[in-house]
């Protein structure tokens, strides 16, 4: 068959190109392995700063409150107000912890007490996490505080109030490790990037090869072009899911709860898309440095705007409206879907059709596109 002849001649090239079989099968497991590493979104071991003017006994429990917590370190003591500013400039410290004199008589004698909390706010999120956590931390000491007050005055005998103990239960991720959340995401980003710029560029080296047209006056169909010159990334495609699988579950443990042939059926969906942009790019690229600078400018606003990193919902209405054309939004719900929470089709049916017709849609424009160009 002319198809199985073209695949042929696409596993022969890339055979024989040893840095290609490098990009297709090596590069996944380390860029899996980098970023799975790499990024990560827990905020622990905050250094701190402590300024403790007052050195009540009050304060330095409220310190080892901070220091037990696993979310501060502290990385400097100062004695004035002034050092602090100093702190913060040259990094050593992203919050700074100021108790004022008559801090801990103010706390005796039951009247309120201020604690100063001083953060680096030029990484926004880490900044706002760190003040959550110390407000509190602060908070828990306040009750306890307060309720030993209570406990003191209270007469002999008297009933002890209370505290309301919260049952927590985490769903899905109980650890709340960031890496559980993130390695499923980075298997989406790299099936994106591996499908789409490899089709591209595979297509137009066709054409600085002078190859393209010599298949162009063969007896094959333009369709049976395509069709050959597409399989084989999905082939490949299909090998990268299913290494890229392998070291999430086996070496950064994160659980896959939900079907696999789910989710390499999903995958296959989710590849009609990225195939459609490479084949469409290929279309309006002369050489593989515009097809791959083409792909990049591509890639990076899907991948801001899929909410991979940033929650759609945090997202202008505007831009919310755009995310619903990006195919990897839908694949990034579905494969977080079916790992952490080992959901079925029963709840990913309207992502999987808005991945099919988007998919169908770019598919069909390349194609079209792609088989102008060869008549």
């Amino acid at each position: 068959m002319p198809i199985m002849s073209i695949i042929h001649k696409e596993f022969a090239q890339i055979r024989r190109d040893r840095r290609m079989v490098f990009i297709l099968f090596a590069a996944p497991v380390l860029q899996l392995i980098l970023f799975g590493y790499a990024v990560n979104l827990d905020v622990r071991d905050i250094p701190a700063a402590v300024c403790d003017l007052d050195r009540s006994p009050e304060g330095r429990e409220i310190l080892a409150a901070f220091t037990n917590s696993g979310y501060f370190t502290v990385t400097a003591r100062v004695g004035r107000l002034e050092e602090i500013d100093r702190l913060i400039d040259n990094g050593r410290a992203a919050l700074a912890i100021v108790f004022p004199r008559g801090f801990g008589d103010d706390l005796r004698a039951g009247r309120q007490a201020a604690v100063q909390i001083v953060v680096d706010g030029t990484e926004s999120r880490s900044a706002l996490i760190g003040l959550n956590y110390a407000a509190m931390i602060i908070g828990r000491q306040s009750q306890k505080l307060l309720l030993e007050t209570i406990v003191r005055r209270l007469p002999a005998g008297a009933f002890e109030p209370g505290l309301v103990d919260p049952a927590i239960r985490v769903w899905y991720n109980p650890e709340l490790r960031s890496r559980t959340f993130m390695v499923p995401g980075v298997l989406a980003l790299i099936l994106l990037m591996m499908t789409m710029m490899l089709t591209s560029m595979a297509v137009v080296r066709e054409k600085e090869m002078g190859t393209l047209e010599q298949l162009i006056v063969t007896p094959i169909r333009p369709w049976q072009l395509i069709l050959g010159k597409l399989l084989p990334f999905v082939l490949v495609g299909l090998a990268d899911v299913t290494l890229i699988l392998g070291i999430a579950t086996f070496w950064f443990r994160v659980p896959l709860r939900g079907s696999v042939l789910l989710l390499y059926g999903l995958s296959l969906i989710f590849m009609l898309s990225t195939l459609g942009l490479g084949l469409l790019i290929s279309t309006v690229s002369q050489n593989q440095q515009q097809a791959m600078m083409t792909s990049a400018f591509t890639m990076m606003p899907m991948i801001l705007l899929s909410g991979f990193a940033f929650p759609i919902e945090n997202m202008p209405g505007v831009i919310q409206a755009v995310t619903y054309a990006i195919p990897l939004r839908y694949y990034i719900v579905v494969i977080r879907g079916i790992f952490l929470k080992g959901v079925g089709m029963a709840a990913l049916w309207d992502e999987a059709l808005a991945m099919l017709g988007l998919g169908a849609a770019l598919l069909a424009l390349s194609v079209v596109r792609f088989r102008k160009k060869i008549e």
